[in-house]
């Protein structure tokens, strides 16, 4: 089963990689290291995912960004 997020950080290592840490509502925690180019896609990803769901979440109505003339 999936685990909900509570926090996390991304740090550098100092040596070329990212330190991502993720920490769940249990308090467990899972440490990863990823490279520039993996957290570039993984931002990508991020990106893709919010634009796709963005009017949902913030209860956007195509409506009310329509400009009526009179």
């Amino acid at each position: 089963m999936a685990r909900t997020v509570s926090s996390f950080s991304v740090t550098a290592d100092g040596k070329g990689d990212y330190l991502l840490n993720f920490e769940d509502e249990d308090g467990e925690t899972l440490e990863l290291t990823a490279s520039y180019e993996q957290l570039d896609l993984i931002s990508e990803a991020i990106s893709e995912a919010l634009d796709a769901d963005e009017e949902d979440a913030l209860g956007v109505d195509d409506d009310e960004d329509e400009v009526i003339e009179e």
